[in-house]
């Protein structure tokens, strides 16, 4: 697995690639991508990195595992290849984009158009086996991801975090509140939506408003 990242991030991250534990996590990934089947796809690992490089990242959401169905994850977090179905979280997602900001449901899951308005879309686990849901986690990836929260953090200013469910919560004590927003809800899948801890969050018109306010362009969700 050959380290293929946009260079904003490779600059800001170069001291992690560095690490004997990335070492590690690079041997083992390689492994499992030449023993089997994983997923996404190896130049997809990066993706969220790439359509979201580190100087115009603006938003964060952070999610925990890619999926590990065939043809769906593609490297950033809830989103799905165009033309594969979509997943019960992400269409929670979509439902509440319509009712918070009217919206009509998409046709694609695709969400690399939010990537590329400066969307960062971050797994905290960037790879999986397929058909085995966390096989990959605690091998390293976290350790990573949570160095790109806390530099987001350190360098960046008036970043927008989403955090929805009690894993991507937890992410809070890794940023200085005091620079930057956190908001935060239940999951978007059905156990916790359905139990009313997702719906109505109004997370995506709250983001544009903050963003606003910063002077900076909104997302169009």
């Amino acid at each position: 697995m050959n380290v293929s990242i946009h260079s904003s991030w490779r600059n800001q991250l170069q001291t992690e690639f560095e690490q004997p534990y990335f070492t590690s996590l690079v041997q083992f990934v390689r492994h499992e991508y030449a023993s089997g089947v994983c997923y996404p796809p190896g130049n997809k690992i990066f993706a969220a990195f790439d359509h979201s490089n580190f100087d115009k990242t603006k938003v964060v959401i952070i999610g925990q595992d890619p999926y590990h169905g065939a043809n769906q994850a593609n490297g950033l977090c809830f989103s799905v290849k165009t033309g594969v179905a979509h997943p019960p979280s992400l269409i929670n997602i979509f439902k509440e984009i319509e009712r918070d900001i009217g919206k009509p449901y998409p046709e694609s899951g695709n969400l690399e158009h939010w990537a590329d308005q400066g969307v960062l879309l971050l797994n905290a686990t960037l790879t999986v086996r397929a058909q085995s849901a966390g096989s990959h986690q605690n091998k390293g990836w976290e350790v990573f991801t949570d160095a790109v929260i806390k530099r987001l953090s350190i360098t960046k200013k008036g970043l927008v975090f989403l955090l929805w469910g009690g894993f991507a919560k937890k992410k809070a004590s890794l940023i200085d509140h005091t620079k930057h927003h956190i908001l935060t809800s239940g999951h978007p899948s059905p156990l916790s939506a359905n139990r009313g801890y997702w719906f109505g969050n109004k997370h995506f018109s709250k983001t544009n408003e903050l963003l606003l306010k910063m002077g900076k362009e909104p997302i169009n969700w």
